[in-house]
């Protein structure tokens, strides 16, 4: 299933691999497709069953952190929200979530000198900004985790790795220290 096509709810928005569908003002039912993003790009074979598979990592790690960092989770369930009818195309797969501002940059925390970061570092010798120590080999364990936001590209653009100073100009210092620091606390969990 690359995506539900029968839901009688209103679809708000479909990224490259969740759909957004309009509960109330207050909520929105979030759906996990099948459908494979890899490098910003929506693949056009769908991985059958990716989409529950997904829920089901996201759920258990939402629920072991909850305590660390609050969620966008209602606690309704998704029965209570769907007809019944429509059940089938969900069941597994979606969730009832707040509708809320998402903050426009993507929150990466890096422990290991691996993939854009590699790249970076072998023609500067820093990481979005961040000088780390010289002779580093690729996939080496960093001295200390390190934050290396990026943007949250649309769907069909590519995320950029950008500076702490850029994310701040973003979203905000206060902000962006926020989410810097409650990154590196859910790395170090």
């Amino acid at each position: 299933m690359t995506t539900p096509s029968s839901l009688s709810l209103k679809k708000i928005y479909s990224g490259k691999v969740r759909d957004l569908y309009e509960i109330d003002d207050k909520r929105m039912l979030m759906v996990a497709s099948d459908r494979l993003s890899a490098f910003d790009v929506i693949l056009e074979e769908p991985i059958p069953e990716k989409g529950k598979i997904l829920t089901a990592i996201s759920n258990f790690w939402f629920d072991k952190l909850k305590d660390l960092v609050p969620n966008h989770f209602t606690g309704d369930k998704v029965e209570d929200v769907v007809p019944a009818a429509e059940l089938p195309l969900v069941e597994g797969r979606a969730v009832v979530a707040k509708r809320l501002k998402p903050v426009p940059v993507e929150a990466i925390v890096r422990g290991y000198i691996v993939g854009s970061g590699w790249k970076e570092y072998q023609k500067s010798g820093t990481v979005c900004g961040i000088d780390l120590p010289a002779g580093l080999k690729e996939a080496a364990k960093l001295p200390q985790p390190i934050f290396t936001p990026s943007t949250k590209a649309a769907v069909g653009d590519h995320d950029e790795n950008i500076s702490f100073a850029q994310c701040e100009a973003i979203i905000g210092a206060e902000l962006a220290a926020k989410v810097r620091d409650t990154a590196i606390a859910l790395y170090s969990a």
